[in-house]
Order: structure tokens, then sequence, then C-alpha cells
């Protein structure tokens, strides 16, 4: 399951046009960052202990990509367990239900006549998404939610939050049917539901993902704190773009393609972070110029509006690495890398010998999701409105 940040927008992929490049440039090398530490009351030091951290363990959702990760929450009284996706791209709880039937019948369902603290909100509503589980397109309404409010008790890692809101899924389209978990919590940018609650109670406020591929496993998401043990060196902060948003999102001042920019590629942007999302999606006239400096052989999937591919045998050897330009809270410059390695992120369902490509066209968004954030362990600090990121 992707992102819900995307299905507000009520936007369309839409098929590139070519644009003209300007002469190539040379990448700055990333640099290490020293953070210095801030001074705080210690007033606010003693509240905010009065929850610690937990650790919650991720289970990957392969589908070939590595780029999905899941864990449990549970919900009700006496609690029930509930798998979803920790998308910080959204901001909402909402898991399969006994209100759902044979659509929801491979999602492990909540039953809301259990729990003795589940008291019913009474509105009904839907959602349709813009990104599809792993990196199938979204055609029309093909990724749709129909939902229930509600409000119950929501624990994480032995953690509780009583009267939290949350939705119940009562019906979903057939794509949703693969999925091994049962729905979605949101993370975005500002304290709401969950993490609200238990930041109201004296949790830090911020978190740590731990997203690893599949080979390498273990990953973990980290509320209220930092496991300093899952990486090596400093960890590089950067202000978000907006911190009266609900989106995480950094200011990146150019974009580099195995080392080379163009005008193009230059041009100052905001970023989103997005742990539901697969791919990574720059408007059309920013993807070309990407794909212009991978391969002229990649072209747009007529049948998949927004996605580009290439022979499959021929995709293994292209050079591919792309770095994304930021600013460190010091002013220094840093790059986040994807390697070539995530170009590929499997064969068209249409056309098995065609491979997509990793950067889909979303003219009016530039976003990245998991193929960013499995090389990094990042930390989402919604109270000091910056994340920060460490190599792993």
């Amino acid at each position: 399951m992707s992102s819900a940040l995307l299905h507000l927008l009520g936007l369309c992929l839409l098929l590139p046009a070519y644009s003209l490049l300007a002469a190539a440039q040379t990448a700055p090398a990333p640099q290490t960052i020293r953070l210095q530490s801030r001074v705080v009351p210690v007033e606010a030091t003693l509240r905010r202990r009065a929850l610690n951290p937990v650790t919650v363990p991720l289970a990957d959702f392969f589908l070939g990509t590595d780029l999905q990760w899941f864990g449990n929450l549970t919900v009700g009284t006496p609690p029930q367990t509930v798998s979803v996706v920790f998308d910080t791209g959204s901001s909402t709880l909402e898991f399969a239900s006994t209100l759902c039937g044979a659509p929801c019948d491979n999602q492990v369902k909540f039953d809301s006549s259990k729990s003795s603290t589940f008291v019913d909100g009474g509105t009904t509503s839907s959602i349709t998404f813009s990104t599809g589980v792993g990196v199938d397109p979204v055609v029309g309404a093909n990724y749709r939610l129909t939902l229930r409010s509600g409000r119950d008790t929501v624990g994480i890692g032995g953690l509780s939050a009583p009267a939290t809101s949350l939705f119940l899924i009562t019906n979903q389209t057939a794509k949703f049917g693969i999925d091994p978990f049962s729905g979605i919590q949101g993370m975005g940018a500002r304290a709401q539901g969950l993490f609200a609650s238990l930041v109201s109670q004296g949790l830090p406020s911020l978190f740590s993902l731990y997203l690893t591929p599949k080979a390498v496993g273990n990953a973990e998401m980290t509320v209220g704190g930092i496991d300093s043990t899952k990486f090596a060196g400093n960890l590089t902060f950067a202000s978000v773009a907006n911190a009266n948003s609900n989106t995480w999102s950094l200011t990146s001042p150019q974009l580099f393609v195995n080392g080379k920019t163009t005008t193009v590629l230059k041009a100052s942007r905001n970023v989103i972070f997005d742990s539901g999302t697969s791919n990574i999606l720059f408007p059309t006239a920013t993807a070309n110029a990407m794909y212009a400096l991978i391969s002229a052989d990649i072209a747009p999937h007529a049948a998949e509006p927004g996605a580009y591919g290439i022979a499959c045998d021929k995709i293994g050897s292209l050079p591919a690495v792309i770095d994304i330009g930021f600013t460190s809270q010091n002013g220094v410059a840093f790059n986040l890398t994807i390697p070539s390695s995530e170009l590929n992120v499997g064969p068209f369902a249409d056309n098995p010998a065609i491979c997509q490509t990793l950067i889909n066209a979303f003219d009016g968004l530039s976003l990245v999701g998991g193929s960013v954030l499995k090389h990094y362990y990042s930390v989402w600090d919604v109270g000091g409105h910056r994340m920060g990121f460490a190599a792993i």
C-alpha cells in the first residue's frame, strides 16, 4: 500500500515532453557535518522523559523492489494486533475491519464489537490513492478505500494512546488484495492521532526509520528516539521547507545524475519524503532531463502514463547514480544518493521484456521514497521541524 499523501492532490501522471539540456557539471562530494547540541529548558527535558522511546520491528513487503515496510500496532480492549505501513506521506490511521467482507479477506481484520473501548464515529468516507502497491500504476480509481470513522485505544511497543481517532476499512478495491498488512498509520510532519497522544504523555516528538533491503533485514522504527547503533558517524540535519506544513519536505537546490547536472536539474525545488511510496516522482521536464543523462533508450511506457522503461537486457549495465542536493542547518551542502542498483524496478506486466525505471513523471510534484530511505538512517524530528540522515 502506498502513501495517502498523493490521493489528496487528484493528479494524473502525464506523458513527458523532451527538454533541452545545458552543459554538464561535476557534482560536489557529500560532506560529513558535526552537529552541536541544543540547550533545552530543564522542565522540558523532564517532561519529555515521562515516556521512553520504543522500537518496532518492520517487515519488508518485497515484490522485487525492497521498497515497502510495515509493522504492528494494537487496537482496542483487549488489544487486537493490526499491521500497518508507517507512512510519512499521510496523517491518519486506517485498517481493515470485519465490516469489510471478501475484499479484505487477505488482511487481518479488526473486530470493533470485541473492543470495550471502541466508539463509532458514525461518518463514512472514501479515499483514492495516486500511487499503487510497490510500483504498480494507478488507473482511474483502482486504488480506493471506503472508511468509517471511530475512536479506540491504540498501542505501539507497549505504549498506549486512549481514544485515538481512526478509520475502519469497510471496502477496498481489488488492487489491495495482495497486501499482507491491514492498513496505514500516517506519520506526517505534525503530531496527530496516535503520535500526538504519546507526545502529550511525554514522549519526545521524533521518530527514526531504519529501512533496510530484504537481504539485510532487521528493519525497525524507533518512536521517540534514535538508535545510534544502526549507523556510523554523525547525523546531518536539514530544516523542513515549511514548519507549518504536515508534509515532510526539504528544499533541494539541484540534482545530479552520474555526477552531472543541467539547467533544468539546477532549479530549486521542495522534495517530499514519503516512506509509503516506492518510485521517485519529478515533473516531466525534470524526469526527461534525468533520463537523458542515463540512456537515450529509456522511453515513456504508453500503457502506464508517467512510467518509463527500457529493454531488461540493457538496464543492468546502465550507470544511474542520482544525487539529490540539500543544505544542512549549518549551511553546508550535502547529497542524498540513490545508487544505480535502484534503476530497475522490474518488468512491466504487459511486456516482461521491458523493465520499468525508477523515475516517474508527475507534474507539479517532486517526491522520493523507499529507494532513498533504505540507504540512510533517517530521523524525523517533529518538534524540531527538521530531518536527519546518516549513511548505513
